[in-house]
């Protein structure tokens, strides 16, 4: 259902990876969403899709609304809106992104409509980045309610000496030595441990060689700020892969405690603190006042962990299913 003030704008459908220049549009519109709303619209996961060289119907289902010239501040149709359904068998992942100059215009409801034509809703769970008020009213109007939520907590140095502890100050234990990562060696062993790692994680713990493989290929790779702990054998029980984001409009340069794991065999030993202490340290090393992370609101001990290390929730990000969904 369409606000009142609006006309329904043509929807293209795009099944499998969108051509180069639609890619392209797509890629403008998510960073004009960021720069507007100050955090992304979409995953990193989505995004990675949306590039896939091999994307096919059975990986990512893409729609695209233009806004008719009228509507437009430039000559043409401009992009007003794209829906990317990440899909995994008969579930998905719905993200919606509007660009700013087209925003209150019904657009998100244009894009779910379409969705609804075209597949249905059966499966689709949805993620609002930012946790905005037009996205939850857009899921109650389809039946959806919260079900999980994603927490953002940032550190920020706000001088030379305000620094968590370092990561002596969380030895490793006797037989266990920290190391980086290297690329054509350590792929296949760090999947298997971050497989084991986030067994029971909707996302992480599903990485597949591809994906990893794309991100190592994203200019922000930096294999320097990927942290392993591995014993004597070279089993690789821990580790911290970390991330630098870009300066963008309205914000510094920013560094991300991107993904931190113990496997099972490791539990209790303490090394999440310490690796989590050592990716702090190398950025902040890199001249980085201000580190963020993600991690599950629910998930007390890792937020607990975080609070003592010094990071304050800063945003969230909120998933929607049916009513009837219990997960």
């Amino acid at each position: 259902m369409s606000p009142a003030n609006s006309s329904t704008w043509p929807v293209t459908v795009i099944e499998g990876t969108p051509q180069p220049e639609a890619l392209r549009d797509i890629l403008d519109l998510v960073g004009a969403a960021e720069d507007e709303d100050g955090n992304p619209p979409f995953s990193e996961q989505s995004l990675v899709e949306l590039k896939a060289k091999a994307g096919g119907p059975h990986t990512v289902l893409t729609l695209l609304t233009h806004a008719p010239e009228e509507k437009s501040p430039t000559e043409g149709e401009d992009l007003a809106g794209v829906a990317v359904v990440v899909l995994n068998g008969s579930e998905g992942v719905l993200e919606i992104a509007v660009h700013p100059h087209y925003r209150n215009e019904g657009v998100g409801t244009m894009l779910v409509d379409k969705l609804v034509a075209v597949r249905g809703l059966l499966g689709i769970k949805a993620w609002s980045h930012g946790d905005h008020e037009a996205a939850a009213d857009l899921a109650a109007s389809y039946g959806y309610r919260a079900i999980r939520e994603l927490w953002r907590m940032r550190l920020v140095r706000h001088a030379p000496a305000d620094t968590p502890a370092a990561p002596s100050s969380f030895p490793t234990p006797d037989g266990v030595r920290l190391r980086t990562f290297v690329p054509h060696q350590d792929e296949g062993p760090w999947l298997a441990a971050n497989a084991a790692a986030f067994a029971h994680h909707p996302e992480q713990g599903a990485m597949t060689p591809a994906d990893l493989q794309a991100r190592m290929e994203e200019p922000w790779f930096d294999p320097a700020g990927f942290f392993l702990a591995v014993n004597d054998a070279g089993d690789i029980l821990g580790f911290h892969w970390t991330k630098v984001h870009p300066a963008r409009t309205g914000q510094a340069a920013m560094g991300e405690v991107y993904v931190v794991g113990v496997t099972p065999a490791a539990q209790g030993m303490g090394l999440g603190r310490t690796l989590t202490a050592q990716g702090i340290e190398y950025l902040q090393n890199r001249g980085l006042s201000a580190i963020m992370l993600y991690v599950d609101a629910d998930n007390e001990p890792a937020v607990a962990l975080y609070r003592k290390l010094g990071f304050t929730k800063w945003d969230s990000d909120v998933m929607y299913g049916p009513v009837s969904a219990t997960s």
